[in-house]
């Protein structure tokens, strides 16, 4: 039993696809996670690094003497659960407010308690206390509020940037905190107002937001939880992976997971299986990330990428998924 979970030893015959995998664009994510390894894993990175110019063959054979598959169950027994997806979205922003950008991204305010609810998302639009304490604190600032929630959702992305000068860069923008209250789905709201039409999010969202604009805030404020930022430079290097994920590494598009911790340790490589319409998965990747709304089991979110290919892909999955944890002997 692994918290959260049952773990049961299988034959690696089990592991669907396994002979098949490109092994080592998962090897990418692999090395990310032995820059912050766990006491277990710790002592394999050794020969993860040295293995990173193998054949996929010689890193099959190594997985198989060195690791031991558990095919992760609810404590009930169920091996089958449920995976969504996420990804990097890419905004136009601006350095100052004003020519259409107004809607700001914040820095984590001064004096923040950490673990302890902060102001809701309206309190933030409306209170002159909240809006007090969040003054200066401004990164940037983008043009459509849905946009915005969009990202605080991702809890991530990249800004196509006008600086106050007027040059162009790109930056990232990382989680920092939240104001801890509970995540809303939006889509959920807009259910709930008897609207049929919310897919694609969120080109559906926006195109009822501009038939009501009236009830635009109602829309923003459905979903009290509120996400604060920090800015990060992008190199070259970094350009290839997404953000940093709760393991602390960068993660690897297609090859890293958000998992639930009482399930999956961080930095546990995982076999996952997933058949939908959206997309046939076997393959390898990392538990490197986590999630407010990945909690359970047999239960991860796909990290697609970065840019609107990504998006598109993150926005299909929504499948049936099963899991198998490659432990040391």
């Amino acid at each position: 039993m692994q918290g959260k979970s049952r773990w049961v030893a299988v034959p690696w015959s089990e592991l669907p696809g396994f002979e098949n995998d490109a092994l080592f664009e998962a090897w990418n994510a692999w090395l990310k996670s032995c820059e912050r390894p766990g006491p277990v894993f710790a002592p394999l990175c050794g020969e993860v690094r040295r293995l990173s110019i193998a054949s996929a063959d010689e890193q099959r054979v190594w997985m198989m003497s060195r690791l031991q598959p558990y095919r992760v169950e609810t404590p009930q027994g169920a091996a089958e659960g449920l995976l969504t997806s996420y990804y990097e979205p890419v905004f136009k922003a601006s350095r100052q407010s004003g020519k259409g950008y107004t809607v700001p991204l914040y820095q984590l305010p001064t004096g923040m308690a950490s673990r302890k609810p902060w102001y809701t998302r309206q309190d933030i639009d409306t209170l002159p206390q909240a809006q007090a304490a969040l003054r200066d604190r401004e990164i940037a600032f983008m043009a459509d509020p849905i946009d915005v929630l969009m990202l605080h959702i991702q809890g991530s992305g990249r800004l196509n940037l006008t600086e106050a000068d007027g040059s162009q860069r790109t930056v990232r923008v990382a989680f920092a905190g939240s104001n801890e209250q509970p995540y809303r789905s939006v889509n959920q709201w807009l259910l709930e107002q008897g609207v049929t039409k919310i897919n694609p999010w969120p080109d559906a969202t926006k195109a009822w937001a501009a038939q009501n604009p009236q009830r635009l805030p109602q829309l923003l404020w459905s979903n009290p939880r509120y996400i604060f930022f920090r800015e990060e430079a992008l190199s070259e290097q970094d350009a290839f992976y997404g953000p940093r994920g709760a393991q602390g590494v960068p993660l690897t598009p297609g090859r890293s997971i958000a998992v639930d911790r009482g399930s999956i340790p961080y930095g546990t490589p995982v076999w996952l299986a997933s058949r939908g319409p959206a997309a046939d998965l076997q393959k390898l990747v990392i538990a490197q990330d986590t999630g407010s709304a990945i909690v359970g089991a047999v239960r991860a979110d796909y990290f697609a990428g970065t840019g609107s290919e990504a998006g598109v892909l993150a926005a299909r999955i929504n499948q049936p998924l099963r899991l198998w944890a490659l432990w040391p002997k």
